[in-house]
């Protein structure tokens, strides 16, 4: 299995950060690959539309607004991965925040190295497009 692990130290505090990211169809909000998202399935399932086209389907596994952590899984995706599992946690003090965005999964269709770069590539959008949005 291949492991992500990305973060990004943002200045706000982690229940604004929370407030914004937290909501399992908060993606469009927050990331720029997202243009769209829709929620099926009694909110258990997110139909995301992509930018340029694309859709990817994700089923949330758990949601914990208390540890300010959500889990997903990918059931349906262009990504070169399988198997994918992905949580992503705020935490902080005060004025200060951090997003961590973790996953772990198989490669499909390519090289795991390249699938690593793929997911990371995604993460990265996101996370610095929350910089852009609140500092840090």
């Amino acid at each position: 299995m291949v492991k992500v692990t990305m973060s990004q130290d943002l200045n706000v505090s982690a229940d604004q950060v929370w407030q914004m990211i937290g909501k399992f169809n908060a993606l469009p909000d927050w990331h720029p690959a997202v243009d769209k998202s829709e929620l099926t399935e009694e909110g258990q399932t997110r139909k995301l539309s992509l930018a340029g086209g694309g859709t990817i389907i994700e089923k949330l596994e758990k949601l914990d607004d208390n540890s300010k952590t959500y889990t997903y899984s990918i059931v349906d995706s262009p990504l070169p991965v399988k198997n994918y599992t992905s949580t992503i946690k705020v935490t902080g003090s005060g004025d200060s925040a951090t997003v961590e965005w973790s996953s772990e999964f198989d490669a499909a269709g390519m090289p795991e190295n390249d699938a690593m770069k793929a997911i990371q590539g995604v993460y990265e959008e996101g996370l610095n497009n929350l910089k852009k949005m609140f500092g840090g």
